[in-house]
């Protein structure tokens, strides 16, 4: 089942996706609401609905699926880290601690994007995209999503999304080398579309270890850069899931991205690798369309330059005490 939000005639919408329409929950219930009830209270939401004439899918505006609670986002795959580690430290290198245990830092969830949308420059010469799946948390019962094994985060597993994690490369870089990071080089914009699509959807997709074999690239402006499979991360999503909530919690509405896929998910594992610019950085205009298997395509435009507000240097203090 396809779950989502969208612009109608009417407002708002929040219900399943259709091929020809979209029909919103009953008794205006929301994704959130879905998220926190359950993925079987959703399906049958859904089952209970789509039977009814709704809106015409050419109608409406898909809007991003759901206003997340948080945003982590992993860095599961090795290949990306290999080429991605030369191109921001200057060395292609996969340090042991990578293979120890997974790694992802928070981004912001108030700048995210649905397919379709501009996406303006921050001030940034290396603008980059990264091509991910992500996981969306919804609630079980009896469960409060603390310190959960991998069987447990696996139940809180309630759909997939794709996900592309915008990047200014220069600003990351920087940031990185005070130790610290990635984080306003992330800041200004995550997509996250078109839909959700319900975890049931892929229950027998899976591989024998737990990992999900789809196959997701990326193009810009008509041109293919990048492919990879889904079941290439270090991790399958379970592993992730039961990481973030390991001495702490996830909750309905959380997503978790994979982190970028290998074999030129983003430009700066490709620039990490041929030593220069090649393919360019994103310029206003530029198209990047996304496509993960099963799970759907998002497509946004590259906007314009948007100059910020200047803040001065560090200024040099005495240090009394």
């Amino acid at each position: 089942m396809r779950i989502g939000r969208w612009n109608g005639p009417d407002g708002i919408g929040e219900g399943i996706i259709l091929d020809d329409r979209v029909i919103a929950f009953p008794d205006g219930v929301t994704v959130a609401d879905v998220l926190a009830r359950g993925l079987d209270e959703a399906l049958r939401l859904g089952r209970a609905v789509e039977a009814e004439q709704g809106v015409p899918r050419d109608a409406v505006e898909l809007l991003a699926p759901l206003v997340p609670a948080s945003i982590r986002d992993f860095v599961a795959f090795e290949e990306h880290v290999e080429g991605i580690s030369a191109s921001v430290d200057g060395a292609s290198e996969v340090v042991p601690e990578w293979y120890q245990l997974p790694t992802f830092y928070f981004t912001n969830p108030h700048s995210v994007r649905a397919s379709g949308e501009v996406v303006d420059v921050p001030e940034t010469a290396r603008l980059d995209f990264e091509l991910e799946l992500a996981v969306v948390i919804g609630a079980v019962p009896g469960s409060d999503g603390a310190n959960l094994d991998v069987e447990a985060a696996a139940s809180h597993i309630f759909g997939y999304t794709v996900m592309n994690d915008w990047s200014a490369r220069d600003l990351q870089a920087r940031e990185m080398k005070v130790r610290l990071g990635p984080a306003k080089g992330k800041d200004f914009a995550t997509t996250l579309g078109p839909w959700i699509v319900t975890a049931d959807e892929f229950a027998d997709r899976l591989d024998g270890d737990g990992f999900l074999p789809l196959h997701a690239e990326v193009s810009i402006n008509g041109e293919r850069v990048g492919e990879d499979r889904i079941s290439n991360m270090g991790w399958p999503f379970p592993e992730l899931v039961a990481y973030a909530a390991r001495n702490s919690v996830v909750r309905p509405g959380d997503v978790l991205g994979s982190g970028t896929v290998g074999n030129g998910g983003c430009l700066g594992e490709l620039w990490g690798r041929s030593g220069e610019l090649s393919p360019p950085p994103l310029e206003p205009g530029d198209e990047v369309r996304m496509v993960i298997e099963g799970v759907g395509e998002i497509v946004n435009t590259v906007g314009q330059r948007v100059p910020a507000p200047p803040i001065p240097a560090a200024r040099k203090r005495p240090r009394n005490r």
